[in-house]
């Protein structure tokens, strides 16, 4: 009998340690330099350094070559340029939406022409990745089943199809398709002698489940699964890919959709390592709560079978707070418990926020987490202080506007004047507020001046003066010359009077650095982008910064961890807090599409929506599997109005 083709391990399994485990037992009867010749393929940088990590604790020995999946979109091919960077696409992108949208500007009003962009870009590598042509949009029936609205995005979707022409440079996720499809072409002329494994992927891209298919298919090849569930019968999974819409939401959907494609049942799935499913009474609860919501009524029957549900719930504890502030006090006080007494201990939520509540809580005590997410760059001192350069740029500044630059700890510390620059700061602000004007220029800060006979006073209204006319550029300027005013703005307000820039703390520590990269990033992109108003400029740059993370040099130490869903996916831990477990945090409500319907999505052969609530409930599913955790969410959310927080009783039957 051939051996299975896919593998999988159970949920609440270390997956990192059991890959491993599992691995060099099956190299056990080879000769060591075997193992060398193994090709590993995983789906993040965590956890390729947690594969490595196990491969150490077994001591010295040859180790696989452990690659990313993603690491195949970078591997030369004959006729095959290098991947375009993704920003010199989108700003094609940006300088292709904005003079489509003067022919139809009611077009998705209120949305940037760069926000409109990035969404476009999303579009075309979902495409790339999904092996979808512009084609097969041109081909959907429009003018029967949908609304004009998606008649004119159709104008817009025709943009990227320049993108897929035969000389046109490829995009990272296009590259990435091209090899796939080309590794799996020479698979099939030349299959490798030695064992190619792919394993912790989902085969949620379009791409990497094709690449999935043809390692399945290969005679050395292993597909293994991470938090695959065993407990859930052959009747269910086959209901997930049934019916006019697949049940993409449900957290075991991709490997429903990956064993049809093999044609496949889940009793061919093998487990990757002979070892009892931990913590298996509570999965077989949780699976059955996750059910589709078409087959709820099956907790009826299938809920009468489950025995001992204390004992699957003995290590389970909800907090409901009344509000966001108080789930974080309450998730520090866990954490803090567990640091005392030395347990190691991890929070996953999706909601950086909390996060930054919960780390705040920490810092009273000394509690230092290692955040794994770090910071929004726009949060931090160098990304606020861009933005708010960037905001006052091409307008007349108001007295609020100024205040704010002003008083921005990055602004004069390049200039040994810190402590005056501050009293003039509150000296101006308490002259403005009583006499004006409301839109401060160079005029007005001069006649202020003009009461002192004080030096250091006039330096430094030339020098505030200056500032406030290099913020005064052309309504409309190439993207080049918006980046060398607003790099110079910000250098000169940093910088302070007499001061020098490389003296200021504008690019300093880790995020004025990773600030300057994105800059740096921009400035070699700037030919692309065209002309941009200063608003445009102001999304583009708020865009940018948004986007952008920075991760603390110095983690810490106190065995508590803060991961993200993404991170948590290779995480090891006794003590679990799974929190924001409310409706649009975890999971997100799905972002809202301006190009493509539901029912042209599926059509067309495109992800649907729901696809980002699978992956978040398939993280649910593995998190709650941990040998302890602690469930939290908050009754009131911040944005929710105030009023009553008792929950509504439920509905008994009588008697």
């Amino acid at each position: 009998m051939a051996e299975p083709r896919l593998f999988a391990l159970p949920l609440g399994t270390d997956f990192p340690k059991a890959l491993v485990a599992g691995l060099i037992e099956r190299m056990r009867d080879h000769p060591p330099e075997a193992m060398a010749r193994v090709r590993l393929y995983v789906n993040s940088g965590r956890m390729q350094r947690r594969v490595r990590e196990e491969f150490d604790r077994h001591g010295a020995r040859l180790l696989p070559r452990i690659r990313l999946v993603t690491d195949l979109g970078r591997d030369p091919l004959a006729g095959t340029e290098p991947a375009v960077p993704p920003l010199r696409r989108r700003l094609e992108l940006a300088r292709l939406v904005d003079g489509l949208s003067h022919s139809l500007p009611d077009f998705a009003p209120g949305r940037g022409h760069f926000d409109l962009a990035d969404s476009l870009a999303t579009l075309l590598a979902e495409m790339q990745h999904e092996g979808v042509t512009p084609e097969a949009l041109e081909r959907l029936d429009i003018a029967e089943t949908h609304a004009e609205h998606w008649r004119r995005s159709l104008a817009f979707i025709r943009i990227v199809t320049r993108y897929f022409e035969r000389d046109a440079l490829p995009d990272p996720d296009g590259r990435q398709r091209r090899i796939v499809e080309h590794l799996v072409r020479q698979w099939q002329d030349a299959p490798p002698a030695d064992p190619v494994i792919i394993a912790g992927s989902t085969g949620s891209r379009g791409a990497t489940s094709l690449l999935m298919q043809a390692v399945a298919g290969l005679k050395n090849g292993y597909v293994v699964l991470p938090g695959f569930d065993f407990s859930m019968p052959a009747a269910v999974w086959n209901s997930l890919c049934s019916g006019a819409f697949p049940a993409e939401d449900h957290p075991q959907y991709r490997f429903a959709a990956l064993m049809q494609a093999l044609d496949l049942g889940p009793g061919q799935v093998t487990p990757w390592l002979a070892a009892p499913e931990p913590s298996a009474r509570r999965n077989a609860l949780i699976s059955l709560a996750l059910r589709p919501a078409p087959v709820t009524d099956q907790w009826m029957q299938e809920g009468r079978s489950l025995r001992d549900l204390p004992g699957a719930t003995q290590d389970l504890t909800l907090i409901e707070a009344p509000d966001p502030r108080q789930e974080a006090l309450a998730i520090a006080l866990v954490l803090r418990e567990a640091a005392e007494t030395g347990t190691e201990a991890a929070l996953i939520t999706p909601d950086r926020m909390l996060a930054r509540r919960v780390t705040a809580a920490l810092d009273r005590w000394g509690i230092l987490p290692d955040d794994s997410a770090g910071e929004p760059l726009s949060l931090t001192a160098a990304g606020r202080f861009l933005r708010h350069v960037a905001g006052a740029m091409g307008r007349r500044l108001t007295l609020e506007q100024l205040l704010v630059l002003l008083k921005h700890p990055l602004t004069a510390t390049g200039s040994a004047l810190r402590g005056p620059h501050l009293r003039f700061t509150r000296e101006l602000e308490l002259h403005l507020r009583r006499h004006g004007p409301a839109f401060p220029d160079a005029a007005s800060l001069q006649a202020w001046a003009a009461r002192s006979d004080e030096q250091a006073r006039h330096d430094w209204v030339d020098w505030l003066g200056a500032c406030i006319d290099m913020a005064m550029p052309a309504e409309k300027a190439p993207l080049s010359a918006c980046i060398e005013t607003h790099m110079a703005l910000a250098g000169s307000l940093a910088a302070g009077p007499g001061g020098s820039v490389g003296a200021s703390e504008l690019w300093a520590r880790e995020p004025g650095q990773e600030a300057l990269r994105v800059f740096q990033d921009l400035i070699r992109e700037a030919p692309a982008g065209g002309d941009y108003s200063p608003a445009q400029y102001t999304d583009l740059v708020q865009g940018l910064l948004r986007a952008g993370q920075v991760r603390a040099a110095s983690a810490g130490r106190s065995g508590i961890l803060i991961l993200g869903t993404l991170e948590a996916r290779v995480l090891s831990a006794d003590l679990v807090v799974l929190a924001g477990l409310n409706e649009g945090v975890w999971p997100a409500m799905p972002a809202p599409d301006p190009w493509l319907s539901r029912r042209m999505r599926l059509e067309s052969g495109l992800l649907l929506p729901e696809r980002q609530i699978g992956l978040s409930a398939h993280d649910f599913q593995r998190g709650i599997a941990a040998p302890r955790v602690v469930l939290s969410r908050a009754r009131l959310m911040a944005r929710q109005p105030r009023g009553a927080t008792r929950m509504p009783k439920p509905c008994l039957p009588a008697g």
